[in-house]
């Protein structure tokens, strides 16, 4: 059984959260899994520049197909990468992989982020305590 409170998780989930301390709001995305939060593109800066310094591997429609399977995977499940879009991650070689789908909205004004964690050896029972974990740690 995979403990989702790994503290590795944890720490970069709550690092995350406190980093964008009174800069984001977030909300629960059902139909993704994962936390979500949206803001004017004028903050893309600053919000980009957060999130590369915990999540430091960046994808796009360039490299996304050289990906390592985990990261296809969470890239399938999203729908697949359109352009201007990025796919943040942490290191790619371990589980559970925590990313953030960054997806700018076709007005050019508001940007949606979408943070969770993917792990092939999750088991059914224990998506409820991810999503639990989750929440919890961003405050939702």
């Amino acid at each position: 059984m995979q403990d989702m409170n790994e503290p590795g998780l944890e720490k970069a989930c709550k690092e995350l959260c406190s980093a964008f301390q009174g800069i984001l709001s977030w909300n629960w995305d059902s139909r993704f899994g994962a936390v979500l939060a949206e803001f004017g593109a004028g903050k893309k800066e600053s919000i980009r520049g957060i999130l590369e310094r915990s999540l430091c591997v960046t994808w796009d429609i360039s490299n996304i197909d050289k990906a390592p399977d985990i990261v296809r995977e969470i890239n399938r499940h999203l729908g697949g990468l359109r352009a201007g879009q990025i796919l943040f991650t942490a290191d790619p070689n371990r589980e559970p992989l925590i990313f953030c789908a960054w997806w700018p909205w076709g007005d050019g004004k508001t940007i949606s982020l979408r943070i969770a964690s993917a792990d092939r050896k999750l088991l059914d029972p224990e998506k409820a305590e991810k999503i639990q974990l989750l929440k919890e740690w961003f405050g939702i």
